[in-house]
């Protein structure tokens, strides 16, 4: 027993003596303070030529972390106004209090979110320090810019007549080419939405293929086409290009769609096209606006002419302080379309079926009309 006490008594002592020898302090580190974010400049518009150029430069404080400046870590946030930095584009940076931006760098960001080119868009710019271990994050003020995407080449080649045409078994006049001038030609072209967007609206057969060709002439050996129509998504969306492997693959349910290339992105869209009154073959105008007034039907003076699968003009003299009508069939008042919205000049605006009269210009005069069943507009020149 006297052995037993003796240890317990030695190891209470030991643990005695250890539980009050002192530890070492921990660290203390300060919290710093937020940093203050500052440019040269507050305007970015590069050209095209200065795409490898430094264009925006961010500095910021010191944030006087109690650690190795060079172990600080911080994040640049850019995003567009008003934003709040929900989509931002980050960059991570360490142990400086600066950051150099190439233009391309803020282009190809600014691209990407769908700006326009050549257009001042508003961005916000902020910087977020810390430990290199991410605590004690600091936020900067945030810094204003006001950046211009600038052009660049198009992924795709566009087409050098500026003309398309949609052939293969997917669309009504099969793998015929040339395409019957007769009855396919026009219904079978594409028109061109902007520079580098074309578009169309197209009878499509469900479970079959397309090609798309840039120019109408018998000939197979230049086309736009897809790498693999295996790929899922293929008949609604996905990437396109020159004189590539697969024919496109078209929807699975026959009807009509308007179909998207964007040759600047290399992208395309197919999407059903469901408007009421589907799409028109012919289109007439009457209405007080125009020579034969409220007549219907109109002569071949009032018929409209077609000029691509979703784009219909003429040119007429109208009359100022009057409104006039598109009709899809000669003589039948049981279909229209009308303005849904005018531009305050009253000549330009949106149109849809059974819309109201469309307004004219403010004076009297021959005037070409236009309407566009792919943008949904009308406009009055």
């Amino acid at each position: 027993m006297k052995y037993f006490n003796k240890l317990f008594i030695g190891l209470a002592m030991a643990a005695g003596f250890t539980a009050c020898e002192k530890a070492d302090k921990l660290p203390f580190y300060g919290e710093g303070v937020a940093t203050v974010l500052s440019s040269p400049t507050t305007t970015v518009a590069p050209l095209p030529s200065d795409s490898n150029s430094i264009k925006l430069i961010l500095n910021w404080t010191d944030p006087k972390y109690a650690q190795d400046a060079k172990l600080y870590k911080f994040v640049v946030e850019i995003d567009s106004a008003a934003k709040n930095f929900t989509r931002a584009y980050t960059r991570t940076v360490t142990g400086k209090l600066t950051d150099s931006i190439l233009a391309k760098e803020l282009n190809t960001v600014m691209l990407a979110w769908g700006f326009e080119f050549n257009k001042a868009y508003d961005l916000d710019v902020r910087v977020t320090a810390s430990y290199g271990n991410n605590n004690e994050l600091k936020y900067s003020n945030i810094l204003k810019i006001k950046a211009t995407p600038y052009k660049i080449p198009p992924k795709v080649t566009l087409p050098y007549d500026s003309k398309l045409w949609i052939v293969g078994d997917a669309s009504q006049g099969g793998w015929s080419n040339p395409i019957n001038p007769s009855t396919y030609t026009i219904p079978q072209s594409f028109a061109r939405i902007d520079e580098t967007t074309y578009g169309g609206i197209f009878q499509l057969n469900g479970g079959k293929e397309y090609l798309i060709l840039p120019e109408n002439a018998g000939a197979w050996s230049n086309k736009y086409s897809i790498a693999n129509k295996g790929a899922a998504g293929v008949d609604a969306a996905g990437d396109f290009g020159y004189n590539l492997a697969d024919n496109f693959k078209g929807p699975a349910n026959s009807g009509l769609y308007k179909i998207t290339l964007d040759f600047q992105k290399g992208k395309y869209t197919v999407v059903p096209f469901t408007q009421q009154h589907g799409l028109p073959t012919d289109l007439y105008l009457t209405g007080g606006a125009t020579p034969l007034g409220w007549a219907n039907p109109v002569d071949a003076t009032q018929t409209m002419t077609r000029r691509n699968s979703v784009q219909w003009d003429i040119t007429l003299n109208f009359k100022t302080g009057e409104k006039f009508l598109v009709l899809p069939t000669n003589g039948s008042w049981s279909q229209k379309f009308g303005v849904d919205a005018a531009a305050a000049d009253n000549k330009s605006g949106t149109f849809k079926p059974e819309g109201g009269d469309i307004p004219t210009p403010s004076s009297t005069g021959n005037y070409k009309f236009t309407i566009d069943f792919f943008t949904g507009k009308y406009t009055i020149q």
